[in-house]
């Protein structure tokens, strides 16, 4: 099933009807749908489609060649080029007279057993781009390399690209479309529990209730999600027990460098190396105060929802599920749940600001938006706002969001226009969001105020 991508494949359409030479470079973590972009792309087009294997550079042009010729010839052949220098000539010298694509999935594979292959596939992109017009993609899941490899300044291909796509797991709206059966309250679990990566959501079924597709997958050792964070971690780095040990020193709550530390038993200067790593993979994610680049008062977390599901719940339980007591796992999991969907209800809800405010529906017109934490002179102690957005030195948004089965009622709001008195901002608009709704009080006063929007979970989802 291929639902989503809309704007990447309306990218790829306008490159491809250029008619000339063009050299998109397609990135982005395992799993996230970069294959699939790319086949329904190419589906009804001329296009040369080959994946790089984990092997020599003998068998990868063995099957490049293939690849091509069954292409121009419509037949198996079991003829080799000579060399991908040969082989790439002979699809530049073809896409003269007519627009062919070429794309490489996988690319880092090819090039890793082909050490010369990107200085020549830079010698013939000069050589051929004012006569081509061939459309080049070079497609590769393993970060670190495409972007030292491929798109960095030192790189052999570096200045020869016309585009470059990142391809990001799905947000929030876009999941909802893999799901006609769920509830409203069920999508937001499933994102909140594998994240918007297309293959994660292909292993969870809306015919089955939330607590059977988490037996189903994280508490099942023979499911396809058991071992998945520790397997793509394998793929990625070269020490993956310290790297597993800072995840899950950060999904049980460390949050500061010094904490991470601590809890991990290496200095701060190696956790501080790895963790940078982590965040370059989109597993970790760094945070400031918004507003505020300090970094005395920096926390880090877990940005992917199936990797913070997965190392909050899993590793702790790992002992019963391994016995395939997945109803026993679940019990100890369940009263957590609600309580873990905070966060992933605070970015839904971010999620939600944006595509109001891109659509014109906002009334603070804000450049970024982010959470707030500090001291609260008066009351002496750390306060937290979910959600802060400037539009200007005097415009800003203030949200709060509240996932819980009681409604949310006056002292909500209060508490939020207390703490957006810690700034000097003279226009302030509020948005209080809640899973269940408001108290007859809230609603009351929120209209009376004029600066007020309640939002209902069921609205967000309805967008």
């Amino acid at each position: 099933m291929f639902i989503g991508r809309e704007r990447e494949l309306a990218a790829l359409n306008k490159l491809y009807e250029s008619d000339k030479f063009e050299f998109v470079v397609i990135y982005g973590r395992r799993r996230v749908g970069k294959t699939a972009l790319i086949s329904r792309f190419i589906d009804d087009k001329d296009a040369i489609y080959f994946m790089g294997v984990e092997s020599n550079a003998k068998q990868n042009l063995e099957n490049f060649s293939k690849s091509i010729l069954n292409y121009h010839t419509g037949m198996e052949s079991e003829t080799s080029f000579l060399s991908f220098q040969a082989a790439l000539e002979y699809v530049f010298k073809l896409s003269e007279k007519e627009r062919i694509i070429l794309a490489i999935d996988e690319y880092p594979y090819v090039a890793r057993s082909s050490k010369s292959l990107a200085s020549t596939i830079q010698l013939l992109i000069d050589q051929y781009k004012e006569t081509s017009k061939l459309m080049l993609i070079l497609c590769g899941s393993s970060m670190s390399y495409m972007e030292d490899h491929v798109l960095a300044y030192k790189a052999p291909l570096y200045g020869r690209r016309t585009a470059q796509m990142k391809i990001l797991p799905f947000d929030f709206a876009e999941t909802c479309r893999y799901f006609q059966n769920f509830t409203s309250e069920e999508k937001a679990y499933v994102y909140g529990i594998v994240g918007g990566t297309p293959q994660y959501l292909l292993q969870m079924s809306d015919e089955l209730s939330i607590a059977d597709n988490i037996k189903n997958t994280f508490l099942n050792p023979n499911s396809a999600l058991y071992e998945e964070p520790e397997n793509l971690l394998k793929q990625e780095v070269r020490e993956p027990a310290l790297y597993n040990a800072i995840i899950t020193a950060i999904a049980t709550g460390a949050s500061r460098m010094s904490e991470i530390s601590g809890k991990v038993g290496e200095s701060t200067n190696t956790c501080s190396a790895y963790v940078k790593n982590l965040i370059s993979l989109g597993i970790i994610e760094k945070e400031t105060p918004y507003g505020e680049k300090t970094s005395r008062k920096v926390i880090y977390s877990i940005s992917d929802n199936m990797f913070r599901f997965w190392y909050r719940f899993v590793p702790e339980n790992n002992s019963i599920i391994a016995r395939g007591a997945a109803d026993t796992a679940y019990r100890r999991i369940e009263p957590y749940l609600s309580d873990y969907m905070g966060k992933v209800f605070e970015e839904i809800c971010k999620q939600y600001l944006w595509r109001l405010m891109l659509s014109g529906g906002c009334p603070v017109e804000f450049s970024s938006l982010g959470r707030w934490w500090g001291n609260d002179p008066k009351e002496k102690r750390q306060v937290e706002i979910d959600i802060i957005a400037e539009q200007d030195k005097n415009t800003a948004l203030f949200g709060e969001c509240k996932w819980t089965n009681e409604k949310v009622d006056l002292g909500v709001l209060e508490k939020l226009v207390k703490r957006s008195e810690l700034f000097t901002y003279k226009n302030v608009h509020y948005y209080i969001f809640t899973k269940t709704g408001f108290t007859k009080g809230c609603v009351e006063r929120a209209k009376e105020m004029g600066n007020v929007t309640p939002v209902r979970y069921e609205d967000i989802v309805g967008i």
